[in-house]
């Protein structure tokens, strides 16, 4: 099996299954008991809050645990709004956000709230002339994906963090960080956004975990309510063994995250060298360069369609994907690709690669030799 859907999920990482099988043994008591197995429980929870603050570059008293990236997400744009409404209603985001963001920014929409959708360019990156032009006092909250989840794209967090002060802007800046978080070099410090969504599953640890920064200066209200878990930001028993396996899966990314991202971005070049060297009439959808996620890779093959192509690589093993896993399902063809440009037809022949530590040159060698085939194959049929 050669799987290259990591931005869909990652496998558990053989030593994260361990901590996490040892965990359900030993960590069964509820964190908020006050006897000592709660008291062992909660000690777990904190072990890991301080390894994410380690990771991120910040304390870790400014880590909360959730549920995962479209839960980050949605707590700290309804809170940041519903907190900031009365100096302002005006919200600015792109057009290429995971569907946990944009529709979330519809639902607010419909309750009143005005919202600007910036455009990009053929790779993905938005306008910093039209961001500075779009940036009112009325503006409360700047959202944006640090990479995208499609084409791996990088926002520069930097400039738009820097007009935003330069503009005395009032407003917030969140980060949906669930395809950045310990994919790219950076420091939350640096970056100086508000809040930033990250999730377990995409490097290597479990699903049904993530967890979401917010800066200490920043007092956020809770979306849901229960038994004020979390300093009361996100009620609900925590999960544990998840949280243990997200921090042994980022314990473990501390050492290797940057060799890892490396390793990855020379099988990138590989990949794409031989694509183009072997396939034709062929579009590359992620720019091949520092600026983008080494782990990304989208291509358009053009007379063929993503779908059918993507069945006839899982038949020999090979898995991939045509969009964002949490959308794949959906009738709706690509919102990134199509805010990009591209037409109907390219849409159609696109799919994803995302790479990680565990595929090699020969898993690549295979993969293209199949694509080659697949593609003939199936252009041929479209011919007829």
């Amino acid at each position: 099996m050669i799987y290259l859907d990591n931005c869909a999920t990652t496998k558990v990482r053989q030593e994260v299954l361990e901590k996490m099988y040892d965990s359900f043994n030993s960590d069964f008591g509820n964190p908020s008991s006050l006897h000592r197995l709660g008291l062992k429980s909660e000690k777990r929870v904190e072990e890991t809050r301080n390894i994410l603050g380690r990771f991120l570059g910040v304390s870790s008293k400014e880590i909360y645990f959730t549920s995962g990236g479209t839960e980050s997400n949605n707590i700290a744009i309804q809170s940041i709004v519903n907190n900031m409404r009365r100096r302002g209603n005006h919200i600015i985001t792109t057009k290429i956000e995971h569907s946990s963001v944009l529709n979330t920014m519809k639902f607010l929409e419909k309750n009143g709230f005005n919202v600007t959708y910036l455009s990009t360019d053929e790779f993905g990156y938005i306008d910093i002339e039209e961001f500075k032009e779009k940036l009112t006092e009325d503006t409360i909250l700047v959202s944006i994906i640090h990479v995208n989840n499609e084409i791996g794209s990088i926002q520069n967090i930097k400039k738009i963090k820097e007009i935003m002060k330069e503009n005395n802007s009032q407003a917030l800046l969140h980060l949906d960080g669930v395809q950045s978080f310990g994919k790219i070099e950076f420091s939350l410090r640096d970056l100086g956004v508000d809040t930033y969504s990250f999730s377990g599953h995409k490097v290597y640890g479990p699903k049904g975990i993530g967890g979401l920064y917010v800066n200490s200066t920043l007092h956020l209200n809770p979306i849901i309510f229960g038994g004020n878990q979390e300093k009361g930001l996100r009620s609900g028993t925590e999960n544990v063994q998840g949280i243990v396996g997200l921090g042994e899966a980022v314990r473990i990314l501390l050492d290797k995250h940057v060799l890892e991202a490396k390793y990855v971005e020379g099988l990138r070049e590989y990949m794409v060298g031989k694509i183009q060297r072997e396939i034709a009439d062929i579009k590359l959808n992620t720019l091949i360069d520092k600026n983008t996620s080494p782990y990304i890779l989208n291509i358009s093959f053009r007379n063929t369609r993503g779908e059918v192509l993507l069945h006839y690589l899982e038949d020999k093993g090979i898995y991939v994907s045509t969009a964002s896993a949490c959308s794949s399902r959906g009738t709706e063809k690509s919102h990134v690709l199509k805010s990009i440009g591209l037409n109907d037809k390219e849409i159609e022949g696109a799919i994803r690669i995302c790479f990680s530590y565990e595929n090699t040159k020969e898993d690549i060698d295979y993969t293209v030799e199949v694509l080659k085939t697949s593609v003939e194959e199936i252009r041929k049929i479209m011919m007829r």
